[in-house]
């Protein structure tokens, strides 16, 4: 573990700190319908939502993202989500106390998401959540997993990078994290796909639940 307690933490937005997996299957069964096709399981599809819209759509129709009719679909699924960003999405338990005490004590804190901001206000919106930076995959010329976001969202919170923690539920979070000077903690509990394996990736810290990520924060913040 590292010994000094972060001044900031950021996030990964889905699979990470929101759990927008039950909007996004019904977005990809709603194209499976369109298809005439039966829904495939939740837990299929909550497995690949880190890869975006375009795995969704390859998983759903088995349409690789160069095939024809690829880029219909996937504006399809990401028109149907767009309808109902935020019915059953939540912020993980408990991460969602912590999170208030965190904000409450005007501790800094931010996401960095590779999804686009048109989607990602109104699910912000909507769960009232508030962080001191946000940066989205359209916001920069460069997305994860190269570091600028992340440098960016310290920027905007005046911490350096090494004074940073970032969370994530995908190997490229893991990888901007490192590239960015930043500790790069790997969580299990996010969407992860059965070949991969979590504790493999590049990372300083490594929780396989959300309720001992939120006991690592609570014991810096005591130390802190």
């Amino acid at each position: 573990m590292p010994t000094t307690p972060p001044l900031a933490i950021l996030f990964d937005l889905d699979g990470t700190l929101v759990d927008t997996a039950p909007d996004l299957a019904q977005a990809t069964n709603a194209l499976r319908a369109h298809h005439g096709l039966a829904p495939l399981a939740y837990e299929k599809i909550r497995r690949q939502v880190s890869n975006g819209g375009s795995a969704l759509v390859t998983l759903a129709l088995d349409l690789d993202h160069k095939a024809p009719g690829h880029d219909t679909a996937r504006q399809f699924l990401l028109d149907a989500y767009e309808q109902a960003v935020a019915v059953h999405s939540q912020v993980f338990i408990p991460l969602d106390q912590w999170l208030i005490e965190w904000h409450g004590n005007q501790r800094p804190w931010g996401i960095v998401t590779n999804k686009p901001r048109r989607y990602t206000e109104p699910l912000l919106a909507a769960l009232a959540l508030e962080p001191g930076a946000l940066l989205c995959a359209d916001d920069l010329s460069v997305k994860k997993p190269d570091p600028e976001p992340l440098w960016e969202a310290a920027r905007r919170l005046g911490v350096a990078p090494e004074q940073c923690w970032y969370v994530g539920d995908h190997v490229r979070d893991m990888q901007a994290a490192k590239a960015a000077g930043m500790t790069a903690v790997a969580v299990g509990y996010g969407y992860i796909s059965e070949e991969d394996d979590y504790q493999q990736w590049p990372a300083d810290l490594w929780f396989e639940e959300c309720s001992m990520l939120v006991d690592a924060l609570n014991a810096f913040n005591d130390a802190a």
